[in-house]
């Protein structure tokens, strides 16, 4: 349902390799709050998504997390080509280095590898959404985390420009919010959960 286009969605241009930067910017990749993890979150919960718009935001927002991989992993890449065995050694990359050698596996800085055990799809239009609009923040947080880490301009660069777009997104989940929230009332908000007993449903309607 995608056409790519085959360009990065902002220009990843890296002069000098810098392992120690990788070692940290690879969480935005794998790591708990990273971009594989939002990818995944978003075009995932768009399924049982009730309303068109916000299925039309969420295919948004994590097509453009899929641009955000790349970007992130050409960073990585980028930081870690042409390295020297002294520099793998200094920047405390060895034990990356050893399993997956200049490869761009997805973990976080931690070491510790992706897993899809850090985001929800509860099918629930507001706990979804709430936790999206979460999930820009963490990123967001993430990020300048690591623009306090890193010095070099051409990195720093890149990185600003994700932040950014996690800024931008955590206002559209919350426009997805109020979306909902005009459409859903007492007697539909569980309609789109079968599995919630009506009796139930009843006796909350009031709240």
């Amino acid at each position: 349902m995608w056409n790519y286009d085959k360009r990065l969605m902002y220009p990843v241009r890296v002069k000098k390799p810098d392992p120690m930067s990788a070692s940290i910017i690879i969480s935005q990749l794998g790591g708990p709050d990273g971009e594989l993890g939002a990818a995944t979150r978003y075009l995932q919960q768009r399924y049982s998504m009730p309303y068109g718009e916000i299925v039309g935001v969420l295919t948004d927002i994590g097509t453009e997390e899929l641009a955000h991989i790349e970007m992130v992993s050409a960073l990585i890449y980028q930081l870690t080509r042409n390295m020297t065995e002294e520099q793998i050694k200094k920047a405390g990359f060895a034990p990356y280095f050893v399993d997956h050698t200049a490869g761009v596996y997805p973990q976080a800085a931690s070491g510790v590898p992706f897993s899809a055990g850090t985001l929800q799809v509860t099918g629930d239009t507001f706990a979804d959404l709430h936790e999206d609009m979460a999930a820009e923040q963490k990123a967001r947080l993430s990020y300048d985390n690591i623009l306090r880490l890193v010095d070099d301009p051409d990195v720093k660069d890149t990185i600003r420009f994700l932040r950014e777009r996690e800024l931008v997104h955590f206002q559209r989940f919350g426009e997805a919010i109020r979306i909902a929230q005009d459409k859903v009332n007492a007697r539909n908000f569980y309609a789109f959960n079968p599995s919630f007993d009506t009796k139930e449903a009843n006796l909350l309607k009031d709240c």
